[in-house]
């Protein structure tokens, strides 16, 4: 298994190099000028002034020369610093980093543990009352954008019932100071419950189908029979036998998903005005900071390529059958 991880990892480097690249000529092909973003809006200063900029900031040099220098600095830890934020890019993803992964890491424990036992039914219950409500319901989830769902919560939930519809916690108890943690983490919570609605309800329409589909092939199969004539309860078979053997497929999707912990819904965020990665890389768009823009993008694409690795790692946990050659 350490062999297989290895040289995974040492695929994976010329991969994130080649994106590297793709990134940083995407970034440098945004229109508008990174100076400006520099000065700040509404600045007027000499041509001589933008000019000594532009050197400061390694503009004039040729592109190969900018990419290596950026990439070097990347490699050894140094991401650069904000045009907007007037501070280092990884001190600056570390203050949003964790805010989009608790949002994230809530989410996704929420979809699964309710579509876990939902789609294990579906697929006992299969074609049944039940089958059908969670299959229309399911596919309302991934029919219905994020951006639009989260608007309608917004319009009949938020403004009814006065829940909180954007930040992170309470302007006025922020600059006041919470009474307790305890206050602050309740605080935190009500903001973030319809965020959480939103990622979880379209997470558990994926995960749903997964489970269902893939029981239900489980349940077919021959071993299943055995058991069951066997005398085993109902519950022993299904749970025991034919769940484990149904999680590869969802542990596939996992995979998929453990980056976006990290890397931030982006549409979603800026509904809510989260203060996540996902608000963090809009901003940097429109105020064209290329320094956390490329950080931002790489980060996200790294964080995938680790998250493929790991669904073939937990292949074999999850079925010893599988040998990762």
């Amino acid at each position: 298994m350490l062999r297989f991880v290895l040289k995974r990892l040492l695929n994976l480097i010329p991969v994130a190099f080649i994106i590297s690249i793709l990134i940083f000529m995407t970034v440098k092909a945004m229109p508008g000028d990174p100076v400006n973003a520099y000065l700040g809006a509404g600045s007027k200063v000499s041509p001589e002034i933008r000019e000594e900029i532009r050197e400061k900031l390694g503009l004039n040099d040729s592109l190969p020369e900018q990419y290596i220098n950026w990439i070097t600095r990347f490699g050894s830890g140094d991401l650069g610093e904000s045009l907007k934020y007037k501070q280092s890019v990884s001190s600056l993803i570390m203050d949003y980093v964790w805010n989009t992964f608790l949002l994230n890491a809530i989410s996704l424990i929420v979809a699964v543990l309710v579509s876990i036992p939902i789609g294990i039914r579906q697929a006992v219950k299969k074609y049944s009352k039940f089958d059908n409500f969670w299959t229309v319901f399911s596919l309302l989830g991934v029919s219905v954008p994020t951006f639009f769902f989260a608007l309608l919560l917004i319009f009949f939930v938020a403004m009814n019932t006065g829940l909180p519809m954007n930040g992170m916690r309470d302007p006025v108890l922020s600059a006041w100071g919470y009474s307790s943690i305890f206050a602050e983490i309740i605080d935190i919570a009500r903001h973030m419950l319809l965020p959480v609605i939103v990622l979880a309800f379209s997470s558990f329409s994926t995960f749903s189908r997964y489970v269902r589909n893939s029981m239900i092939d489980v349940i077919n199969q021959d071993y299943i029979r055995t058991a069951r004539s066997k005398g085993l309860k109902e519950k022993v078979v299904i749970y025991r036998h034919a769940f484990k053997n149904a999680l590869i497929p969802l542990v596939t999707l996992l995979g998929a998903y453990i980056p976006s912990l990290f890397s931030g819904a982006i549409i979603l965020e800026s509904v809510f005005l989260w203060p996540g990665l996902g608000t963090l890389l809009i901003e940097s768009i429109t105020q064209r900071d290329q320094s956390v823009v490329t950080a931002c993008l790489l980060f996200s694409a790294i964080l995938m390529l680790l998250g493929n690795l790991l669904a073939d790692v937990m292949y074999s946990v999850v079925d010893p059958r599988i040998k990762a050659e």
